[in-house]
């Protein structure tokens, strides 16, 4: 795990280097602020590095409250851009601070059999209940449906990511090293789908929706970062073949959490979710990919390992 994070960070510093060069030497407008784009994404993945290092040396309880406030940031920002009422404060209030630390806490405790069905079945029924409650009826369905989905991605979702912390796997003791695992191939999934659509990328997949992504960025992403998966496998339970595997899994849902989350984005009429990572939008816009494929990660595990 030593040895991963010290690969990473050598990294950085040798994309670091090169966007300085780069940045001096370049001289058309255009090349500009491509190159300031690029500096300004390396900048912010020092941050996210430095973020995903925190979480595993701040150990179960510490990765519990990182991934908790990682989710008030991400359901803040997509409130932020939801339309909502003065009838529809009452309802957030209850999300923001008491749903979402419940959950939260279920994860801190283990609680599966509650964890896993909270938000999805009791908040789910609570929540138009109490806008009802309120007596206003317009655009009923979408209020809630908007709060419903933010509640379901930004808070049920990402709270699988220290949820592996609770997973009781016979002869594994280390579960943040998949932790570890799961963030750096599902991060690197979108950095290399990134890279190979600028390199190679010519046929868009959805253009309406995610005019960024690429048959070739997807194809090589993918393909990579499973393979990424698969040579990390000593950080997971698994064999090489089944790292490699699940790496497919966690990268293809992560793929499919990006779409849809460009798709939330398009109805909204905006390009990111906030700015509060330069060069990368906001905090849902980072753990976007997360939303669909940790719930899938901590299930399989889940299911085959405990």
């Amino acid at each position: 795990m030593i040895w991963l994070l010290c690969c990473v960070f050598l990294i950085l510093a040798l994309a670091t280097l090169i966007g300085m060069l780069l940045a001096r030497r370049t001289g058309t407008e255009s090349s500009r602020a491509i190159i300031k784009n690029l500096n300004a994404r390396i900048r912010s993945w020092w941050w996210m590095c430095g973020v995903i290092l925190l979480a595993v040396l701040a150990g179960d309880f510490g990765s519990i409250i990182l991934f908790g406030l990682v989710s008030f940031l991400a359901l803040r920002e997509f409130v932020t851009l939801t339309p909502t009422r003065r009838a529809d404060h009452a309802v957030l209030c209850w999300c923001f601070f008491v749903f979402l630390p419940v959950q939260y806490m279920l994860v801190a405790i283990g609680w599966y059999g509650l964890f896993s069905i909270f938000v999805p079945v009791y908040v789910f029924l609570f929540l138009p209940v109490r806008t009802a409650l309120s007596g206003d009826t317009g655009d009923f369905t979408g209020r809630v449906a908007k709060i419903q989905w933010g509640m379901m991605a930004a808070v049920y979702c990402i709270s699988y990511v220290p949820a592996l912390l609770m997973l009781e796997i016979p002869g594994y003791a280390d579960n943040v090293r998949m932790l570890l695992w799961l963030l750096v191939t599902v991060q690197m999934s979108d950095v290399l789908q990134y890279v190979f659509g600028k390199l190679f990328g010519r046929r868009r997949i959805v253009p309406e929706v995610s005019p960024g992504k690429t048959v070739e960025g997807f194809v090589g992403g993918i393909l990579s970062a499973s393979l990424l998966g698969g040579l990390l496998y000593r950080l997971t339970p698994f064999t090489p073949m089944m790292a490699l595997g699940a790496g497919m899994l966690v990268t293809l849902a992560g793929f499919g959490g990006g779409l849809c989350m460009s798709a939330v984005k398009r109805d909204m009429g905006v390009k990111d979710f906030g700015s509060m990572i330069a060069g990368h939008g906001g905090v849902l816009d980072r753990v976007d990919s997360l939303c669909f494929s940790a719930p899938l990660f901590f299930h399989m595990l889940r299911y085959f390992y405990t």
